[in-house]
């Protein structure tokens, strides 16, 4: 097989991990300044690319370290200016927000998209029972019964749809964009086919 062949019979989920190689401290840098950012601008509830930008970053850096700062310099960095309330909701929502990059580090291991994809509903689903249960069990909004955790997460439906939503669609700019730019920083790196008789 030559290297041609090779580059193109790469999965996009490889190359992307591959261009980003020497690029990851930049790149990681830029999803912290996008996460802050877009929780510090008006969005709708839970619409921000946090989760995404975590599962990107678990996806395409070969350092698990960095791909975990995303998330975990990211959320502290915007509270600063936000505010915080109960450390135990705040940190379950750090938790949650943080378990994407490591799906992301299982899913770009396995080099298929189809599995990266999986994973940005279960990143939804996910943030919204952790994030649920713990207002449901540090709150004190709802009684600490089964019926007061069901009326929780019943109120937290509309937010799901917004997470789900905002997933979605961060993860699709984040990927779809960074496949664009692994394409070619890949076809550009490729070394020149060597010259063979044929």
């Amino acid at each position: 097989m030559t290297v041609d062949n090779k580059t193109a019979n790469e999965s996009i989920i490889s190359k992307m991990r591959r261009a980003a190689a020497g690029l990851e401290l930049p790149l990681v840098l830029s999803l912290v300044a996008l996460d802050v950012a877009a929780r510090l601008l008006p969005h709708a509830p839970n619409l921000t690319p946090v989760a995404a930008s975590a599962l990107f970053a678990g996806v395409v850096c070969r350092s698990r370290i960095l791909a975990l700062a995303v998330p975990l310099v990211a959320l502290p960095l915007s509270d600063l200016v936000i505010g915080t309330y109960d450390w135990r909701i705040i940190a379950a929502g750090y938790i949650a927000l943080t378990l994407p990059a490591v799906f992301g580090m299982w899913a770009g291991r396995t080099g298929r998209a189809i599995v990266v994809a999986g994973c940005v509903p279960a990143m939804s689903l996910v943030f919204f029972a952790v994030s649920n249960f713990a207002v449901w069990a540090f709150s004190g909004m709802y009684p600490p019964t089964a019926g007061g955790l069901l009326a929780c997460y019943v109120a937290g439906l509309p937010f799901l749809k917004t997470t789900l939503l905002g997933d979605v669609l961060w993860s699709a700019a984040l990927f779809g964009a960074w496949s664009l730019v692994a394409t070619v920083l890949v076809s550009r790196n490729a070394p020149a086919r060597s010259a063979r008789p044929s």
